[in-house]
């Protein structure tokens, strides 16, 4: 029974962590299955657990930073990392996936739809488990970080709250530059579990363009992006606002000329 009320409150107390979650659940399952989600949910997050279990108390792969136990009570935490910290993980690095996969899917365009508004993707099993989608959702996972975490280490002045401090703090807002490389290993290490998975399960049957599925998982990575954007500036740390903006728009830019750019290109994309 307290185990049921602590997970109420953990709830409660992170409710926007949730809702990214469902909004992940919902995007991965309408994409890829529930088969797929389940997998590609529990190896992300018990590997995103298991490094930070690690980085607590030897410093590798994120380098050196602590819990400092605050939320004990209030949240579920596993041994000394916050259930709702690990978990998130997982949505981040299904969002990186899919802006990934938009800008390397083959393009093929439909028959049924010669003219479409968006660019029919293809959710090609080669493709989407190549070597660059590997290497560019890996890119991406840590890239949001460099949002995210900075304004987190903030949290005592937002309502996330003063949850987690690094020993020695790093010269991109206080934030090491160990913890972006650790994300990096985190996603690389999901997905070369995951990809040869994804491989070995019965094929999908995608219908002729996957873009409209895809951009649940795109709108997702721009909502947690947007998200901590908001906070950061309303905590009033408007240098570090913008230049977490401005280090995001190429990617989107090329994003919109991908899916929506001039049409004179190849079937191939």
């Amino acid at each position: 029974m307290e185990l049921v009320l602590l997970l109420f409150k953990t709830v409660a107390f992170r409710p926007y962590v949730f809702v990214f979650l469902a909004a992940f659940l919902f995007a991965a399952i309408t994409l890829i299955g529930w088969p797929r989600t389940w997998r590609f949910w529990l190896i992300s997050w018990a590997t995103a657990f298991v490094c930070e279990f690690s980085s607590t108390r030897n410093g590798i792969p994120f380098g050196w930073y602590h819990y400092n136990g605050s939320t004990v009570g209030q949240e579920l935490y596993f041994s000394n990392v916050p259930f709702m910290d690990s978990i998130s993980f997982s949505f981040l690095l299904y969002a990186a996936y899919c802006v990934a996969l938009c800008l390397v899917l083959p393009i093929r365009p439909s028959p049924a739809s010669p003219h479409p508004m968006l660019k029919p993707l293809h959710l090609d099993v080669n493709a989407r488990t190549s070597w660059s989608v590997f290497l560019l959702t890996a890119f991406l996972f840590a890239f949001i970080d460099m949002v995210i975490d900075p304004v987190a280490l903030r949290g005592d002045r937002w309502f996330l709250g003063k949850i987690y401090y690094y020993p020695d703090p790093g010269m991109h807002f206080g934030v090491p530059l160990a913890n972006y490389v650790g994300w990096a290993v985190v996603g690389l290490i999901s997905l070369a579990i995951y990809f040869p998975l994804e491989r070995r399960l019965p094929a999908l049957s995608p219908p002729p363009s996957v873009t409209p599925q895809l951009l649940l998982g795109v709108g997702l990575y721009y909502g947690v992006l947007v998200f901590n954007l908001g906070v950061t500036f309303w905590i009033g740390e408007s240098f570090m606002g913008m230049s977490g903006l401005l280090m995001h728009l190429p990617v989107l830019t090329l994003l919109i000329l991908r899916l929506a750019g001039p049409r004179g290109i190849s079937p191939s994309g």
